[in-house]
């Protein structure tokens, strides 16, 4: 499948290509990658995710140009994200089990987070969130969101 094929069988072509486009939700794309917020439930505010733009398992089936890409729009990605949400750091993990799209989650470190989670733990968070344990600042996303959609405008990552 090429950058500019998409399958309407996809929720990540449908959302990028498609009718169902969630706007609000993308911060950024280019003609190799999207990113946007990792969606509901709500973990962490802030957490994004880099994602292809076609059908990629991972890093080994990349194309030239999305290889010498990804570095360059991590690190990016990375430090505005930093500067908008004022995180110690940013946690950033890519496993590829759940979509047909490659996908890096870029989760804040956040000075405070729920049950004290840190490293993995995050991803405990999105969990918990799901289950109604712990609630997210649904305003606290969407102005996180917005932030970061307008550096990335402002400031895009280099290359495509």
């Amino acid at each position: 499948m090429s950058a500019t094929e998409h399958d309407p069988n996809c929720g990540v072509c449908e959302s990028i290509h498609g009718g169902d486009r969630l706007p609000p939700e993308i911060c950024f794309e280019n003609e190799l990658w999207h990113v946007r917020h990792g969606g509901a439930p709500y973990g962490v505010p802030g957490w994004m995710m880099l994602i292809t733009n076609r059908h990629v398992p991972g890093p080994w089936a990349f194309s030239d140009a999305e290889a010498e890409s990804l570095g360059p729009t991590l690190r990016h990605l990375g430090k505005v994200l930093l500067d908008v949400t004022g995180a110690l750091r940013i946690y950033t993990a890519w496993m590829g089990e759940s979509w047909p799209h490659f996908h890096a989650h870029l989760v804040p470190r956040l000075v405070e987070l729920p049950k004290s989670a840190t490293g993995w733990g995050v991803f405990d968070l999105q969990r918990a969130a799901g289950a109604g344990e712990i609630e997210v600042d649904k305003a606290e996303v969407a102005r996180l969101t917005a932030s970061f959609k307008h550096a990335l405008a402002a400031s895009p990552p280099p290359g495509r």
